[in-house]
């Protein structure tokens, strides 16, 4: 498996997995012994790269992730995510307030199982928050230890020069495939000008099939 840098600092496989269809999310049940065999027999073909969510679930998924991973847990880069109201039953709320990403840092800290988070992202950007305090609130974090790096996803152009003006960001992650191109001209060129990486989602939804 090739490995590339995200912002030049955090090496991660070129080939991630992303954990929320485990719970169900695009439909289906899973049991949790067969999804901790997934996650595990995805790093035995070289995938280091595992991005869940506290609202994935909720919780769910980062509690699987968190148990699959144990083993070998220095080997591998966790990406989880901050934003939406979970705490306060409110899932679809976005929420970036600095209390609450305190509160959900060290929830993932709790469920991942680890003491630190490799790449933190903003899940959405918070129109409540200024995004400078969203930044401050990381940065704090990265000094104590808990983020080594971080992210937005699902970011405009002004929001990543925001957001990196005060804490430097390693990656964004936002939909690109075939069918939505979008980034290329929205948000690229922002990120190769700042050295920031690019972590693309490639959903890929039943429903669009239908005619």
């Amino acid at each position: 498996m090739e490995h590339r840098n995200l912002g030049g600092l955090l090496n991660v496989s070129v080939i991630g997995l992303g954990c929320l269809p485990m719970v169900g999310y695009y439909g289906g049940k899973y049991e949790k012994k067969d999804m901790i065999a997934l996650i595990r027999h995805a790093y035995e073909k070289g995938v280091t790269f595992f991005d869940t969510a506290e609202v994935y679930g909720p919780y769910t998924s980062e509690e699987w992730v968190g148990e699959a991973l144990a083993p070998f847990r220095d080997k591998v880069r966790i990406g989880t995510k901050f934003g939406f109201g979970v705490e306060e039953k409110q899932p679809t709320a976005l929420n970036s307030r600095p209390d609450h990403i305190r509160r959900a840092v060290e929830g993932s800290l709790r469920r991942l199982r680890t003491d630190h988070i490799d790449l933190l992202y903003q899940h959405r950007v918070d129109p409540n928050v200024p995004m400078e305090e969203v930044a401050g609130t990381v940065k704090d974090l990265m000094q104590e230890g808990k983020v080594l790096h971080w992210g937005l996803s699902e970011a405009s152009a002004r929001s990543i020069r925001r957001a990196h003006a005060v804490c430097p960001l390693s990656a964004v992650q936002s939909e690109y495939a075939i069918w939505w191109r979008e980034p290329e001209t929205k948000i690229f060129p922002t990120l190769e000008e700042l050295g920031i990486g690019f972590v693309p989602i490639a959903r890929w939804d039943v429903r669009s099939l239908r005619v």
